[in-house]
């Protein structure tokens, strides 16, 4: 009780409050060992992951990295395919995959990094650090937790209009056919954040849904959450994730891609091997494009663990707590954070990726101090369902198909 009291006093005081009546869940982190684990206990764990590594994606043409941990060890770790297939340089621990919407991530707690410093107020409009914004209404809570009921910048943008026509097949039948065409309106070139923003005040872009109706997830939250970190900062959004969290933290293979990246752009690749192009919504970022290596991403999960960059209060109590509950079910959105709550079991902290050719996987069992960390750069869904892996911490089957 007094875990949920502390909770509302400081969404109420400092934050923003959420007004979804939403029943405070413990999340509490999971102490860490005291000793390190034992080395037939952690044989046990790899016996057991291999079989499972090797179904879910060996034979399935993975390529890319995985390493799954407990309190801090490794306990199995594993590099396949090419990082560069043109060169033919294979993937290795150094290897820095697009880690797609696992950057979310980040960019949210930064956000509340900023809340505990007092830069940043999350029920404070979202207009009083982006002037011009051109919906009032709309909280930086709001942004964090997908229930802005903004659009997706990635349609709303995109220079391509997809359509259905009415046409008669071969047989004289009427059926639907796409057909795709250049709308002059839509923005031409690479757009940048600021593109984003500019678009929206320029074409009076409207909400999809009213603000804090509904739960709805869309990057466009997560590009302008970059801004007011810029805005707050009076750094670049890829110059502070270096500077304040990649660096100290010793992240060293980390890093955000932006317009000064682009001569060492890596392509991902489809299923076929094909590789993908820099395209127009490739430069935006908060919401995507934090590269980092498994490594790297065992060090954040870490630096979240024992609360160093952000609290642990402030990770229990607020990015960890549901706040779309007019879903109902056992999967929700915390701020930055799927959030998976099954009946009787331990909660599941988590964020899958996709863009491009890239799907990733972060699947963190807070309370027994595990995580399984996915990086691919060649399309394969089985990635995903490869985070069933955690099983062997549990015990139990793992038949949930989480969120990418």
């Amino acid at each position: 009780m007094l875990i949920a009291i502390t909770s509302f006093i400081l969404l109420s005081c400092n934050g923003g409050t959420d007004t979804t009546g939403k029943e405070f869940i413990p999340t509490s982190i999971g102490p860490r060992a005291e000793h390190p684990l034992s080395e037939s206990v952690k044989e046990n764990y790899r016996q057991a992951i291999i079989p499972l590594y090797q179904n879910m994606l060996l034979k399935t043409g993975f390529s890319g990295g995985i390493l799954v941990a407990k309190n801090g060890e490794i306990l199995f770790e594993d590099y396949q395919g090419y990082y560069n297939r043109a060169t033919r340089q294979p993937v290795d621990s150094e290897s820095s995959f697009h880690l797609a919407s696992i950057s979310k991530t980040f960019t949210a707690t930064v956000i509340l990094r900023l809340y505990e410093q007092g830069k940043i107020q999350l029920n404070d409009p979202v207009n009083n650090y982006l002037p011009g914004f051109p919906h009032a209404g709309i909280s930086v809570l709001m942004l964090l937790n997908h229930r802005s009921g903004l659009p997706k910048y990635e349609y709303f943008m995109n220079e391509t209009i997809t359509r259905l026509i009415k046409v008669k097949n071969k047989r004289g039948k009427w059926v639907y056919k796409k057909t795709y065409y250049k709308d002059p309106n839509r923005f031409q070139g690479m757009a940048t954040n600021r593109d984003v923003l500019d678009f929206m005040i320029r074409n009076k872009i409207p909400v999809a849904a009213p603000p804090d109706k509904r739960y709805q997830y869309c990057n466009t939250n997560y590009a302008l959450l970059a801004m007011i970190i810029e805005k707050v900062t009076g750094q670049s959004y890829p110059d502070y994730l270096k500077d304040s969290l990649f660096t100290p933290l010793g992240m060293k293979h980390s890093f955000v891609f932006s317009k000064r990246d682009i001569d060492r752009y890596v392509p991902s690749y489809n299923y076929n091997y094909s590789p993908f192009r820099l395209e127009s919504m490739d430069l935006v970022y908060g919401d995507k494009n934090v590269y980092s290596t498994v490594r790297d991403l065992l060090i954040w999960n870490e630096a979240l663990q024992k609360g160093s960059f952000v609290s642990l209060t402030t990770l229990e109590n607020m990015a960890y707590q549901p706040y779309s509950n007019e879903n109902r079910g056992v999967k929700n959105y915390g701020l930055g954070w799927h959030l998976y709550f099954p009946k009787n079991e331990p909660p599941v902290i988590y964020h899958n990726g996709w863009w491009h050719g890239n799907n990733t996987v972060f699947k963190r069992l807070i309370t027994d101090h595990a995580v399984v960390i996915i990086l691919g750069n060649r399309f394969n869904r089985n990635i995903w369902a490869a985070g069933k892996i955690s099983s062997v911490f549990t015990g139990l089957a793992d038949s949930t198909e989480l969120e990418e």
